[in-house]
């Protein structure tokens, strides 16, 4: 399936099955980068206020991507643990990641620890990276989710809100 039509999928999975499509696309999401969050959470977003839904509805999407986000994160890290660097580096030029990003996001770990992990989930092509580092480090398992959850809420819910409000003006703006 060409790239396209997959992420074709994902958009259709969010629109169709919004809580449990929210949940599927950010695992995916973030074991597959090709896949964009910020098409994702937003689209989440708009598709409540369209259905004139709660906006508790935008918080509970964010969260429930972000719980997504974090189990996929997770195998990423297990898998980091496992098979380590080398082992890693084969699989990782099928998602396009390159040992340049890499070094980039191990340099930004080392200099700044475990932060990285928190502030990493919140910033495009290098939340899926993040991972890796703190699998490689042997980060302790429990720090390492708790921080991936807290930055990915922050993320999710901050795209998912802006689809919300980008939603509610275009209903305003084109009536």
């Amino acid at each position: 399936m060409p790239i396209d039509g997959f992420v074709q999928w994902v958009i259709s999975l969010v629109s169709d099955y919004l809580y449990v499509g929210i949940f599927i696309a950010a695992l995916i999401e973030t074991i597959f980068p090709p896949i964009p969050s910020e098409v994702i959470f937003p689209l989440a977003g708009y598709i409540v206020s369209q259905n004139n839904m709660s906006f508790f509805h935008v918080i509970g999407l964010g969260i429930t991507g972000a719980a997504g986000s974090t189990i996929g994160a997770l195998v990423i890290y297990l898998m980091a643990l496992k098979i380590g660097r080398e082992g890693l580096a084969r699989y990782l030029k099928y998602a396009r990641i390159t040992d340049k990003h890499l070094k980039k996001v191990d340099g930004w770990f080392a200099h700044h620890g475990e932060k990285v992990i928190l502030f990493g989930r919140m910033i495009p092509g290098i939340r899926e990276l993040v991972s890796i580092p703190a699998g490689f480090l042997k980060m302790q398992m429990l720090k390492f989710i708790i921080f991936t959850f807290a930055g990915s809420c922050v993320w999710s819910v901050s795209l998912s809100l802006a689809g919300y409000y980008f939603g509610i003006a275009s209903v305003h703006f084109f009536g």
